[in-house]
C-alpha cells in the first residue's frame, strides 16, 4: 500500500545534512523539533513578512535569505517584532537562514517564543533551496513495495512481475549472464518523484542477493562482479510473466499499447506468456530494445500497418483504391470467345 509521510525537523538535523551539501545549525526553537515537514516545496518568505497569509501553505520550510535579513534590519524594533509574529504564527515546521547571515536578535527571540526551530546554513539561497528540495522530494516521495524483479537492460529500467514461482528470478539470472544489471530481486521498493518518475530500489538487507529455487541465496555481485548490479533505477517498462493459456488470444501485432499503473502513474506493459521452449530472457531483452525504439518514435508494428494500408490503396480495385472507393469503377471488358469455325475452316 502506498504511503505519504512527513519528516520531522529533528530527523532532518539527524540525517547528516552535510552529507548532501547542506550543513545545518540549530539557533533556536529546539522545543519544536517534532514539527513535521510535509511538502518538498519552499515557502516564499516575502508573502509571510508582507502579511499575505492566505497564500501561505502549511508544512513548508520558510527561507530567510539576504534580502529578508536586510529588510528586517531596516525596520524599527516594534515593526520588526510585529512582522515576525505575524509570519511565525503560520504553521511552518521551521525557518532556514541561508548564506550564513546572522539574524537580528528579534528573530531568535520570536522563534524561541513560538517553539519554531530556527536553522542556519552557510550555503547561499539558490543552492540551499535546490539541495533541500532534492532531499525532501526523495524523503517525502510516495512509496510502495512490489513483489517483482527490477533489471537495468540497456539503460532501461524493466520491472518483471508475475505470480510466485513463475520464473522471475531465473529470467533475471539469465539476463545477468547476458550482461545486464540487477537492481532488486523479490522485493522492490518504488517511490514516485517529480510527478512523473518512478524510482525502484532494493532494501538494504537483500541488496545484491537473489533467491533461486534449488540453489538458495546467491550474491550476484560476488559471482558476476560489481558491474552486474546497481542500487536504483527508473522504472520505464513492466513485463508481466503469465502461464500460457491455450484458450486465450495473445497479442500478435503489438498495435495496441497496454499499461500497468503504479502509484497513479501508467507504465508501458508487455504481457509475456511463459511456456516450455520459450527463452523468456531473450524475449524480455527484445521487449526492452523495442521499447527504447518506441521511445525514440520508431514503432515497428504501426509502421508495418501503415505500409500495408498504403500498399492496399495502391492496388487497382483494392479496398483502398480511389475507383473502388467512389463506386464508379467500370468492370474490365471480357475477351470475346472465338467463333466456332465451320468444317473446312470457314466461319
Amino acid at each position: 500500500m502506498a504511503t505519504i509521510s512527513g519528516v520531522s525537523v529533528g530527523a532532518l538535523l539527524g540525517s547528516r545534512p552535510e552529507s548532501f551539501g547542506l550543513p545545518l545549525e540549530l539557533l533556536a526553537g529546539a522545543a519544536g523539533r517534532d514539527r513535521l515537514i510535509t511538502s518538498p516545496y519552499i515557502q516564499k518568505t516575502g508573502l509571510a513578512l508582507a502579511g499575505y497569509h492566505e497564500y501561505l501553505r502549511p508544512g513548508r520550510v520558510l527561507i530567510f535569505g539576504e534580502s529578508e535579513i536586510r529588510y528586517l534590519e531596516r525596520l524599527d524594533e516594534a515593526a520588526r517584532v510585529q512582522a515576525l509574529r505575524l509570519a511565525l504564527t503560520s504553521d511552518f515546521p521551521c525557518v532556514l537562514i541561508t548564506g550564513g547571515f546572522t539574524p537580528p536578535a528579534a528573530v531568535v527571540l520570536e522563534a524561541e517564543r513560538a517553539a519554531l526551530p530556527l536553522l542556519k546554513t552557510p550555503v547561499i539561497t539558490p543552492a540551499a533551496i535546490a539541495k533541500l528540495t532534492a532531499y525532501l522530494e526523495d524523503t517525502l516521495a510516495e512509496r510502495t513495495v512490489a513483489h517483482a524483479v527490477l533489471m537495468d537492460i540497456l539503460g532501461l529500467g524493466v520491472l518483471i512481475v508475475g505470480e510466485s514461482g513463475i520464473g522471475k528470478s531465473e529470467c533475471a539470472l539469465d539476463l545477468i549472464v547476458r550482461g545486464h544489471r540487477l537492481v532488486a530481486d523479490d522485493t522492490v521498493e518504488i517511490r514516485r518523484r517529480a510527478e512523473t518518475i518512478l524510482i525502484g530500489t532494493c532494501p538494504e538487507l537483500t541488496r545484491h542477493h537473489m533467491e533461486l529455487r534449488g540453489l538458495g541465496l546467491i550474491n550476484v555481485k560476488d559471482l558476476f562482479g560489481i558491474a552486474s548490479t546497481r542500487s536504483s533505477k527508473r522504472i520505464e517498462l513492466v513485463v508481466q510473466l503469465e502461464r500460457w493459456d491455450q484458450t486465450r488470444e495473445y497479442e500478435r501485432l503489438g498495435l495496441d499499447d497496454d499499461f500497468h499503473e503504479v502509484l497513479g502513474l501508467r507504465v508501458p506493459l508487455i504481457r509475456m506468456p511463459v511456456a516450455p521452449g520459450r527463452n523468456i530472457a531473450i524475449l524480455v531483452e527484445v521487449a526492452a530494445r523495442n521499447q527504447l525504439l518506441r521511445a525514440r518514435g520508431h514503432h515497428a508494428a504501426r509502421a508495418f500497418a501503415e505500409r500495408l494500408d498504403q500498399t492496399l490503396r495502391n492496388v487497382p480495385g483494392g479496398p483502398g483504391s480511389s475507383r473502388a472507393a467512389s463506386g464508379n469503377e467500370t468492370p474490365p471488358r471480357e475477351e470475346e470467345d472465338d467463333e466456332e469455325l465451320e468444317p473446312g475452316g470457314s466461319p
